[in-house]
């Protein structure tokens, strides 16, 4: 680690917290044991998540994508692990590049393993992703909790997801560790996995076991997931209908609009804030993690 300190922010969207780390010339290294610290809530900063802010350019996985976008969102799980892509994330990583004087409003490309998003900051606050097209792969798998289960739909967003419709959110239990699917096959690196129950027409709600992070408040390509999931469940495939396919996702941090369009591209409409910034000591970090 560097000997000089780390500046870091503290931002969430819809309650889905990040510890940000701008590092445009890719100059830290960030790896697991280093991360799982910073994201501790009781030891470290806390976060459902690191959004490593890099150029494109500086990064080795995202050099491919530099002339499309200029900014990389390298990000990382709570527990150190990589992810491919968080929804929230982009939101915030966006809200922070144009706080920072970095973007201006207006259309922004980000890339993330998951691809290059587009993003449009609002004057009103509110942050549009899209987020690409959903993958529904013919396998799915059993959800299950406790003496509980169900079946499940398998959509991939960049991320892969098991979207399970419940009678009530109270039975996903604390979400403290993985929900088990069966067969575990299905899914080779894990999976996140989302319980749905209806609150009105084209109305749901939400919680998700993040895989990595365990439950969260929030989760962007899950509630994605859950829209295309329930989409198909009502009949209301936009590539069918020929309409688009907007869903209201309560989360237990916030509300996410979700649009499917009928070429199947997928937007994501929420706020972003950012809540507080300072320096990580490197001594601690050093002593944390040595």
């Amino acid at each position: 680690m560097s000997t000089s300190q780390i500046a870091f922010l503290k931002g969430h969207g819809t309650e889905n917290d990040f510890v940000i780390v701008p590092d445009p010339d890719n100059a830290l290294a960030l790896p697991a044991p280093v991360v799982a610290r910073i994201c501790d809530r009781r030891a470290g900063i806390g976060g459902d998540g690191l959004l490593h802010v890099v150029r494109s350019a500086a990064h080795p996985e995202a050099r491919d994508m530099a002339s499309e976008a200029e900014w990389f969102m390298d990000y990382r799980n709570a527990d150190g692990s990589i992810a491919e892509m968080c929804g929230n994330g982009v939101r915030v990583f966006a809200h922070y590049l144009q706080r920072a004087g970095l973007v201006e409003r207006g259309g922004l490309a980000v890339a993330t393993r998951g691809g290059v998003k587009q993003v449009h900051l609002a004057k009103d606050g509110d942050i549009t992703v899209s987020m690409g097209h959903a993958l529904l792969p013919g396998e799915s798998a059993t959800v299950s909790v406790g003496d509980r289960s169900w079946p499940s739909r398998n959509v991939n967003m960049g991320n892969p997801h098991a979207v399970a419709f419940v009678d009530d959110l109270a039975h996903a239990g604390d979400l403290l560790s993985a929900p088990p699917v069966s067969p575990e096959a299905v899914y080779p690196e894990g999976v996140n996995v989302e319980f749905v129950v209806d609150r009105g027409p084209r109305h749901v709600a939400m919680r998700v076991h993040e895989r990595g992070s365990g439950e969260t408040r929030s989760c962007g390509t899950g509630a994605c997931a859950v829209a295309v999931a329930t989409a198909r469940r009502d009949g209301r495939d936009p590539a069918v209908t020929g309409l688009p396919a907007t869903y209201t996702v309560d989360l237990p941090g916030g509300t996410l609009v979700i649009t499917e369009h009928p070429d199947g591209a997928i937007d994501m409409t929420g706020p972003a804030v950012i809540v507080a910034e300072g320096v990580i000591d490197p001594a601690w970090l050093e002593a944390a993690t040595g």
